[in-house]
């Protein structure tokens, strides 16, 4: 298995231009990663994980700057998370790399190893971490999460990515893609094929089915990676959220 400090990393720490994120309205920070989770800075929690797992250092940020801290380094940014990631990825980072989110701030090292060690097992070009609404909502019957209902399970993500190598950038490709199209669903429909979403629509299509689906798409193999923690699908996006999670933190 591949040693994890082989395995470069990216944080994805901007927010949208010109629009006031709730959170740092309520808070008065200009920028989402260093509003204060329980009196620290939101982006310390994730880089903690980060170090305590052993990830290859330093770690590269995107959208927010790498002074901030010495275990970073600066990659470029774009407009949207999607768009980020790729210019990010195209800038030279070593693969693999694993790509999360500065606002994960429930991230842990048993998240990343579960994550890692899975994606590693089953080889693919590009893996994605999703934890499983029969574990979340037992933990967090309360939380409103977005959940992808497929026939067989349905699930929410975890801000957790990972590119073996070049070909897994396809798919981040094809998120770039999907994310112009966010308000143009008969273009996006039209760029993955009709037929994968009727079944999706109907409730005949399956977790690995929509993923096989992909990997023939974009000639490349994607999986998933169903982590077995509650928390890992658990982010801060709004001040819900935020609640929630010093919660969380306040118990450990």
């Amino acid at each position: 298995m591949k040693n994890k400090s082989d395995i470069a990393v990216l944080i994805l720490a901007g927010q949208r231009e010109g629009v006031v994120d709730p959170l740092c309205a309520m808070t008065g920070e200009a920028r989402k990663a260093i509003i204060p989770v329980c009196g620290r800075p939101m982006l310390d929690y994730p880089l903690e994980a980060l170090e305590k797992a052993g990830f290859k250092q330093p770690f590269h940020v995107s959208g927010f700057g790498a002074e901030y801290d010495p275990r970073l380094t600066q990659s470029p940014s774009a407009p949207g998370p999607a768009g980020s990631a790729l210019i990010a990825l195209e800038d030279g980072i070593s693969l693999p790399t694993l790509v999360t989110t500065a606002d994960h701030a429930l991230l842990s090292p048993d998240m990343l190893d579960s994550f890692i060690e899975g994606a590693i097992q089953n080889g693919a070009d590009f893996c994605v971490g999703l934890a499983e609404k029969s574990v979340i909502q037992p933990a967090y019957p309360h939380v409103k999460r977005t959940y992808l209902n497929f026939s067989d399970t349905s699930v929410s993500g975890c801000n957790l990515f990972y590119i073996a190598n070049e070909k897994g950038l396809e798919a981040i490709r094809f998120w770039r893609r999907a994310q112009d199209f966010r308000k143009r669903p008969v273009r996006l429909a039209a760029s993955i094929g009709l037929f994968t979403p009727i079944l999706y629509l109907t409730g005949r299509l399956t977790l690995d089915g929509a993923f096989a689906y992909a990997s023939k798409k974009l000639g490349i193999t994607a999986r998933p990676v169903i982590i077995p923690i509650a928390e890992a699908a658990i982010d801060v996006d709004k001040p819900s959220d935020l609640e929630l999670v010093e919660t969380i933190l306040n118990t450990k």
